[in-house]
């Protein structure tokens, strides 16, 4: 059974306000005071992981260590089935120095280009991954991993969301994530579905 959070205070291990307020949002119905690494000015670890749990836990132990507070992190990205699931825990790297989405979109389209993969459904799997590692002071720590499954598609389309949401479409969907308004989006984002997992479990 997983342990029930009852802090007064839990630090987001981030240094983006986009994601400390976003998280901020969600979790205002149990009354939990909300900080944020950039706000304590946390240093942010390597991330030397090999898996997205690598990841999360690797960051969520790291702020509470150095903060002495329960603390909330994440780690999050995009694994492609025929690029036998890069980028996976690299997603970010693929962006280049800069951070540019487009950048990493672009290298996902041209590496299955180099490969000859061809424009289906099945061929361009793809699958959406965030994992939320949740650690107490004493370092114990709660994981929960949502995804969302869908495909590649090119060019980009849409102006919403963030990342690589322009060239991926979920299943079962005709859009992608980009074309969706943040609340259609946020229902069966691979984030949202980690965040209403972690509530069940921890805040509930």
């Amino acid at each position: 059974m997983a342990r029930r959070f009852t802090c007064p205070k839990l630090v987001v291990a981030t240094h983006n306000r986009g994601k400390a307020g976003e998280i901020r949002t969600l979790l205002s119905p149990f009354g939990v005071e909300i900080l944020s690494a950039g706000e304590l000015g946390l240093p942010a670890p390597d991330e030397t992981g090999t898996t997205f749990e690598d990841n999360a836990k690797l960051k969520a132990l790291a702020a509470t260590r150095a903060s002495g507070l329960a603390c909330l992190a994440d780690d999050s990205g995009l694994s492609v089935l025929a690029l036998d699931g890069q980028p996976g825990v690299h997603t970010a790297d693929w962006e280049g120095p800069t951070r540019d989405a487009m950048i990493g979109m672009r290298r996902i389209q041209e590496e299955l280009a180099a490969r000859g993969v061809p424009d289906t459904d099945a061929q361009r799997a793809a699958t959406f991954h965030c994992v939320l590692a949740l650690a107490w002071p004493d370092e114990h720590v709660e994981m929960v991993h949502g995804t969302l499954d869908g495909r590649i598609v090119w060019p980009p389309r849409g102006s919403g969301g963030h990342g690589y949401d322009p060239c991926f479409q979920p299943k079962g969907d005709t859009r992608t994530t980009a074309e969706m308004t943040d609340t259609e989006k946020n229902a069966i984002s691979h984030r949202g579905r980690a965040f209403r997992m972690l509530v069940e479990a921890c805040f509930k």
